[in-house]
């Protein structure tokens, strides 16, 4: 029996998406053992504060890549879309699953849709990106800072702290929670997380031991969709403290792009949308991106 040391946070989310990545490279390689390494990152750690307070999504990589990198995990299973565009130094991710729904959702307490909330209800969300779409949407709402586990927030909606939350159906299909939601938000309206629904597999460079056993699991749609969107986030200088947000999704031959950019304050919002070939590389998926990116930054 080999073993495959996977690292990976240890919330019930973070769990959940690796346990089922887990299992699934286990069905596809006879033999194969893969064992849970719980890390618990800068992200988890600090709680009561926006992340873009305390430095932005890298908070919840950085130690488990140190753990790939000092030997104690062959990968590490990420939220795509908390991995920051430039990798630490020897790393690369090696595989990117079939995405889930990379849609946003909202759950209201009382079932009301988005349009149908009552002027002055509190939305929580922590995210810059949600907050300056919703306010585009709905600018009679407030949006409040909310952070915690998927959980947390759902309780603290049951519980009224706030009207309603904004969440990711992915997290939520994949903690079988899929029918809290009240409303998907369409993602002409919201668009979504660059990477969101999507999972990223990392790895040592050279790995070809691990990296074999990745292989069958790639989904080379999602690969390119996600490499598109990644390219935005380059291009702008993506992080927690800018609302950016990218969506990428195959139509028949071609990539549709949609991007949005805005100021740290949320002002200065843009959009700007893309149709192209369908690209035969990740490479060339990034440079659209790029491209879409720089359009942003220059507007």
């Amino acid at each position: 029996m080999e073993k495959l040391i996977v690292a990976t946070r240890r919330s019930a989310l973070a769990l959940a998406q690796a346990r089922a990545f887990m299992r699934d490279l286990e069905a596809r390689h006879a033999g194969l053992q893969a064992c849970e390494l719980h890390v618990v990152t800068t992200g988890d750690k600090i709680q009561d504060r926006p992340l873009a307070d305390i430095g932005g999504k890298g908070l919840f990589v950085k130690e488990i890549e140190e753990a790939i990198l000092e030997g104690r995990a062959d990968i590490a299973i990420h939220s795509l879309k908390d991995v920051p565009p430039v990798l630490a130094p020897g790393l690369v991710i090696g595989c990117i699953p079939e995405r889930e729904d990379p849609r946003d959702a909202l759950v209201t307490r009382s079932g009301a849709l988005l349009e149908e909330l009552p002027a002055g209800s509190k939305v929580g969300t922590s995210s810059l990106r949600r907050s300056v779409q919703l306010l585009a949407w709905r600018p009679d709402l407030q949006v409040v800072p909310l952070r915690g586990n998927v959980d947390t927030r759902l309780r603290k909606c049951e519980e009224g702290i706030v009207d309603a939350i904004v969440l990711a159906c992915a997290g939520l299909s994949r903690l079988g929670l899929r029918d809290r939601v009240t409303q998907v938000l369409p993602p002409d309206r919201c668009i979504p997380a660059i990477g969101q629904g999507a999972l990223g597999i990392e790895l040592r460079a050279g790995d070809d031991r691990a990296k074999a056993w990745l292989d069958p699991l790639a989904h080379a749609e999602t690969t390119l969709a996600v490499a598109a969107e990644r390219g935005v986030m380059r291009a702008v200088e993506g992080n927690c403290q800018v609302p950016v947000a990218a969506h990428a999704r195959r139509e028949g031959n071609s990539l549709q792009l949609s991007a949005l950019l805005a100021d740290p304050d949320g002002t200065h919002k843009r959009t700007r949308e893309i149709t192209t070939a369908w690209p035969a590389s990740a490479e060339e998926a990034e440079r659209i991106g790029l491209m879409l990116g720089h359009e942003l930054r220059a507007g």
